[in-house]
């Protein structure tokens, strides 16, 4: 079974047990949204500044870790400038990123302008004993998602080449329907064959996404079902239609012991730092 009760990130910066001391401590960060300008700006707020705000508490509320964990729409305008400031920014704390990306990035670009020794764009890595799993469910010119026969296959091939192993699996697009009907309609378009992969493999213990902008938090046949908010704008949850919730940006921590379990939580910035646009009907 699975810890999915979340504790207090703060009381890991205590003198950590055995235990605490073999697990593997992670960082999701998602749906940044950096723009080619500095200024730039969704749905009023300051896409960088929100970004800083959320990494300066991660930094202060569950930190070192061992691995940062960029799970999709890291840059909102498909520009070179963006990512290298994300990759300048990420260097600085000398902490490995894996990446993977959502519908607003441009895998190709990402392909070419992330340097591999700062952000990792690998399919499958072995980080202690755990498997980390990275997905590609984009689709060109869309904003929902689907898993290609490649992708299906490189999971197939990376949970039977560890059979031992935990595993993580990331991936953008949720796999499931969340309760938001708008967001829903943008959601992986087959997620029978993936669920079939995964059922094969009991070695599996969580699912990680971004996406949806809101914590979604739940289990499926005794693996984890995770979603995190973005560092910028967050989706109002259970709404019909586009609806911005006025709850702040955040973060995600992750503790993956070496026996399998996984504590989780969620931790937010105590507020926007610019007024926020409640009203918009949505955006490009």
């Amino acid at each position: 079974m699975h810890h999915l009760e979340p504790r207090r990130p703060g009381t890991q910066s205590r003198s950590p047990s055995d235990e605490d001391a073999r697990a593997l401590r992670l960082l999701q960060l998602t749906d940044l949204h950096l723009y080619r300008d500095p200024e730039g700006r969704l749905l009023g707020q300051k896409t960088r500044l929100t970004f800083e705000r959320v990494l300066d508490l991660a930094q202060k509320a569950y930190w070192p870790v061992d691995r940062i964990l960029l799970t999709g729409d890291l840059v909102h305008d498909e520009s070179p400038e963006g990512y290298r400031f994300l990759q300048d920014r990420l260097a600085s704390l000398a902490t490995p990123c894996s990446s993977l990306p959502g519908n607003h990035d441009r895998p190709s670009l990402m392909a070419e302008t992330l340097d591999q020794q700062i952000i990792g764009t690998d399919a499958c890595l072995r980080h202690g004993v755990w498997n980390l799993i990275f997905l590609d469910s984009t689709i060109p010119g869309e904003e929902g998602g689907h898993l290609p026969d490649d992708q299906l296959h490189s999971l197939s091939a990376a949970l039977e080449a560890h059979p031992r192993q935990p595993a993580l699996v990331c991936l953008h697009h949720q796999p499931l329907p969340i309760g938001s009907r708008w967001l829903d309609t943008m959601a992986l378009d087959n997620p029978e064959a993936f669920f079939a992969i995964l059922d094969r493999h009991p070695q599996v213990r969580g699912i990680l996404w971004g996406h949806i902008h809101q914590e979604y938090r739940g289990e499926r046949r005794g693996v984890a079902l995770l979603a995190t908010p973005s560092t910028c704008i967050q989706f109002l949850p259970r709404s019909e239609g586009f609806a911005v919730d006025a709850r702040p940006p955040g973060f995600r921590w992750l503790t993956l012991y070496p026996d399998g379990r996984i504590d989780t939580g969620v931790e937010r910035i105590a507020a926007y730092p610019e007024p926020m646009d409640l009203q918009s009907v949505g955006y490009a």
